[in-house]
């Protein structure tokens, strides 16, 4: 008996998705298309460009551009149904490092920081073909704190790459999911 129950509700569910999915798609005007990752790409775009993103930021490594650049680019292929090419893709991602920080945080009774903090921001101008009330251009910025035992230069490699994974997220939020 519970087993029919659960199947019951199972059709049921099916059937109150597909409605929805139907509704949007009739309300849309099929303008959007959406896909398993929630990205809203327009049906039109084939392609993505990610520029290089210069490094402008005095501290960083020569490194972040590169691995800053590369992240991007990886989350677009995979998270996308667009080719990325090197210039003038349908979407284009430009802009530039231009914050590499650290600074103590939670202070003790004893004047040393328990904590230090690691803080990275980028500027990226993002212009899609199809639909010039989608561009921007904005500063994205993330942390991750780490030890003050530690040096930054023992932790700075995961770091790096645990804010390069919180930015790349925030970008592609902003330009395709509409946040």
């Amino acid at each position: 008996m519970n087993g029919i129950f659960q199947k019951k509700h199972t059709i049921q569910v099916v059937i109150l998705i597909s409605c929805l999915l139907l509704t949007i798609h009739v309300l849309t005007g099929c303008k959007l298309h959406y896909g398993f990752s929630g990205a809203t790409i327009p049906p039109e775009a084939k392609t993505v460009s990610v520029q290089y993103f210069q490094n402008n930021a005095t501290l960083a490594p020569p490194t972040l551009s590169q691995t800053f650049t590369e992240a991007l680019r990886d989350k677009l292929s995979s998270q996308t149904r667009l080719g990325l090419v090197n210039k003038e893709g349908d979407l284009n991602f430009e802009g530039s490092i231009v914050n590499y920080t650290t600074a103590p945080i939670a202070i003790q009774s004893t004047d040393k920081a328990a904590m230090n903090r690691l803080t990275i921001a980028v500027i990226v101008k993002y212009s899609c073909s199809f639909d010039e009330k989608k561009n921007f251009e904005q500063t994205f910025s993330r942390f991750a704190d780490y030890i003050s035992t530690e040096s930054l230069s023992a932790v700075e490699g995961d770091l790096i790459k645990e804010i390069n994974n919180q930015l790349v997220q925030d970008v592609f939020n902003r330009a395709l999911n509409d946040w």
